[in-house]
């Protein structure tokens, strides 16, 4: 048996994020983020999704487009552990693994089987950069795939980093209503490392067409600005 299998590209993810900064550390963190899954020209057919629209929630396997490297390293830092203690690659959901997969459960929230792009899917809750590449989509099942009781090793009750925001009703007034949910969620997540505690640094969060900046001080999030991408 050979040590290389080679994968396709069968869609890319469309959403509003350009960059890494802000992406949700894991799926269905943000559920009011929405997104929508293109198909590549070789896998625009219909027949392959027929009977998706039966299921809440699919499983995408993707990869870490960002992260493909050579080399590979056994530990790892989590952020959650504050970026300074090492451990296990594979105890971990690093982008920085040997093969650089991903894994994420997101909401399907409708199927459009006939556009002008092929079949296309709409989804809310993922944790994926505009543009990646989607190797497999495969049904949530929850009878199989939901353990509520499992443990959780060292990342306890996940991610608890919540935040009031402030964000002034002139600039919210600047972003499209359908992202407005998406952001606040994302801002009330706190997307800074889970290192940084600067009260007076100025974060610039870039999502769609515009570039958020703000501060945080005492689990207050303020809007600073929200500018137009030239």
């Amino acid at each position: 048996m050979g040590s290389e299998m080679a994968m396709k590209v069968i869609a890319r993810i469309r959403n509003d994020f350009s960059g890494k900064f802000g992406i949700p550390r894991q799926s269905g963190v943000v559920p009011e983020l929405k997104g929508q899954i293109v198909f590549e020209p070789e896998y625009r057919n219909a027949d392959a999704l027929r009977g998706i629209e039966g299921f809440d929630y699919l499983w995408l396997i993707w990869q870490f487009s960002e992260a493909v490297r050579e080399q590979w390293s056994p530990t790892v830092r989590p952020p959650i552990l504050g970026g300074n203690t090492r451990v296990g690659v594979f105890a971990t959901r690093s982008p920085f693994r040997p093969n650089a997969l991903g894994l994420s459960s997101v909401r399907l929230e409708k199927a459009e089987l006939h556009t002008p792009e092929g079949p296309v899917l709409h989804i809310a809750g993922a944790d994926l950069m505009n543009g990646t590449p989607i190797l497999d989509i495969k049904p949530y099942l929850a009878y199989a795939d939901s353990h509520p009781d499992a443990a959780q090793g060292f990342r306890g009750d996940g991610w608890q980093r919540s935040l009031q925001v402030d964000f002034p009703a002139e600039l919210l007034a600047k972003i499209p209503q359908a992202q407005q949910a998406g952001l606040l969620g994302i801002l009330k997540n706190d997307p800074r490392p889970a290192y940084h505690h600067d009260p007076e640094r100025v974060y610039v969060l870039p999502f769609g067409r515009r570039e958020i900046s703000f501060r945080v001080q005492d689990r207050r999030l303020v809007v600073l600005g929200a500018e137009e991408v030239q």
